[in-house]
């Protein structure tokens, strides 16, 4: 795994925090949250350590999004519920964490023919339009993973609900690539 320098960028996940919040309390009580319901119909309120961004909505849920790994997810949701019943905001106990989607890195580190894998995958499973986007866009089925394909041999996997899900699909590109002799 550790061979291409697999690197999670980002985990997106989700949970309801509360039956209803008061966003314009969070807003007054948070430093540095943001509300403009003209804008956008959430508070953001960004942390730091560890590092993430969340978009709370009145219905109780919230968004997560920015964390490294799926640790972290679960340290800020947790300082974000003792904060929030800290100001008088009571909060779901034990709330259920669902993992959205995992953006990765990778590197083959190999230059690649992207012509030539485009005509190896078939086109039933990928989109390559190099006039609009230099890199190819695989659609994997299991793992249900989309990964992006740079002739640098870099990739971008997302979609991923797991980081064995991000690891499965670098590993499914390179068996792939491998077995077509273009790695």
């Amino acid at each position: 795994m550790s061979d291409y320098n697999i690197k999670i960028e980002n985990v997106v996940a989700s949970t309801k925090l509360a039956e209803e919040f008061d966003l314009t309390k969070i807003e007054a009580e948070f430093e540095g949250a943001e509300y403009n319901k003209q804008k956008f119909p959430g508070l953001v309120y960004r942390v730091t350590d560890p590092k993430a961004a969340f978009l709370v909505f009145t219905s109780g849920k919230v968004v997560c999004t920015g964390a490294k790994n799926v640790a972290d997810v679960h340290t800020v949701i947790g300082n974000m519920a003792k904060k929030l019943n800290g100001i008088g905001i009571k909060t779901i106990e034990k709330p259920e964490i669902t993992v959205q989607n995992i953006v990765a890195s990778a590197d083959l580190q190999a230059v690649l023919n992207l012509n030539a894998i485009a005509i190896g995958l078939g086109l039933e499973n990928i989109e390559y339009e190099p006039e609009q986007f230099p890199g190819l866009v695989y659609r994997i089925e299991d793992p249900k993973v989309v990964v992006l394909i740079f002739s640098s041999g870099k990739l971008v996997v997302t979609g991923g609900k797991s980081p064995e899900n991000c690891e499965q699909g670098v590993e499914v590109v390179r068996q792939q690539l491998d077995s077509m002799g273009l790695l």
